[in-house]
């Protein structure tokens, strides 16, 4: 049976090997950071541990399915994505659960779980993107045909999703503006899109309902020492953590701050991760994720569509953006944020989705395979004849 997996299992191995070294670590680090949150639910940590393994599992097997998914398919629903999206987008804004003074879930009737719309837009903006940019390349410089709805579904995701999850927004019109970039969009219609989402930035920043966090976190970030302590307290016991983990750790399941710090097995569970292993496992996690950009890269360089090669850098991009965003933070190089370590924090749907843009990207690194075992084939079979 398990033979029969990985000889289905294609494209890029690196990748399928990172994706196990995370699952693992996310698994160690969520069993040693739930135990305050086991006690608020009444629960045993184990509960949790195997409620976040079925999700871990979950994501493993919708990433196989979505890697044995032909990568061009994912073009043709891109469009249906962004009609569903816009919409889930609105309503979540005005419906959906508040959860830590945001609005950026949908509960899920019947399953507990909760489910963060930003998720399916980041996978859809990107596929849309990789699509437009990929068959608008002979008319790229058309205002009306190329760049208006280009910009304009660029802008509106980003307002939407940044009304109640700045980062995440900011994260994703940064990896758009790249995918612009490598779609031979004009250096002057980029900066009318960036100026674009400055205003609307700006508009946020300002008229939002989140605009006093926002300025109370840029504040903490740039002047810790003028700030009430209890408004840096998550920064400040990310720190300690961290400086608690010395080079080598405290240990497997021996930190002390996942006791104070909020979020410690989502938002700040690299901390944790310090804490625990120190500087040694800090690192080998950053290698990880760098490891993890080259692959992608490669993949990218060697893809020999346009959509492909868009697809898989635009959603690479995101994942791993994400991540140094994460540990960034945990570090006191940023704001303190909402955005989990891609594979590793504890998470519902997140993960699902996390796993389903892994599975996108082998799809693009099993075409690239498949081709060069035609031709070798081909090479035996003239061989075999002669």
């Amino acid at each position: 049976m398990v033979n029969r997996i990985l000889d289905n299992t294609k494209g890029d191995r690196w990748i399928w090997l990172i994706v196990i070294m995370l699952s693992a670590i996310s698994l160690l680090a969520v069993y040693s950071s739930t135990g305050t949150l086991a006690f608020k639910r009444g629960v045993g940590v184990e509960s949790i541990l195997m409620k976040h393994l079925a999700m871990v599992v979950g994501g493993i097997a919708l990433m196989y399915f979505s890697h044995k998914v032909d990568y061009r398919y994912y073009a043709g629903i891109s469009k249906l994505l962004m009609i569903i999206t816009i919409p889930l987008l609105l309503y979540t804004l005005v419906f959906g659960a508040h959860i830590n003074n945001a609005s950026r879930w949908i509960p899920i009737p019947g399953t507990g779980l909760s489910f963060q719309t930003s998720d399916l837009a980041k996978l859809a903006l990107i596929t849309y993107l990789a699509r437009t940019l990929s068959r608008k390349q002979e008319n790229i410089k058309n205002v009306k045909e190329s760049f208006a709805p280009i910009m304009g579904a660029v802008c509106v995701v980003f307002a939407l999703i940044a009304w109640a999850n700045m980062s995440t927004g900011l994260m994703l019109f940064g990896v758009s503006i790249l995918l612009l970039i490598m779609g031979r969009i004009s250096i002057k219609q980029i900066g009318i899109t960036c100026l674009a989402g400055a205003v609307l930035l700006a508009g946020i920043m300002f008229l939002g309902p989140r605009r006093h966090m926002y300025v109370t976190r840029i504040n903490t970030f740039m002047h810790p020492e003028k700030v009430d302590p209890d408004k840096a307290f998550q920064a400040n016991h990310a720190k300690i953590a961290i400086a608690n983990g010395g080079i080598l750790g405290r240990g497997p399941g021996n930190s002390v701050e996942r006791n104070y710090l909020p979020e410690s097995y989502s938002d700040e569970i690299y901390a944790i991760i310090v804490e625990e292993y120190g500087l040694i496992g800090g690192i080998t996690l950053v290698g990880i994720y760098l490891f993890l950009l080259y692959r992608c890269i490669k993949i990218v360089t060697r893809a020999p569509k346009a959509f492909g090669a868009l697809l898989a850098a635009g959603l690479s991009f995101s994942l791993t953006i994400q991540a140094f965003a994460n540990m960034a933070v945990a570090v006191g190089l940023g704001p303190v944020t909402g955005v989990p370590l891609p594979l590793v924090s504890m998470g519902g749907t997140s993960i699902l989705f996390t796993s389903v843009a892994f599975g996108i990207i082998l799809s693009v690194s099993r075409d690239i395979e498949e081709p060069k075992k035609v031709v070798v084939g081909e090479i035996r079979e003239v061989e075999m004849a002669v």
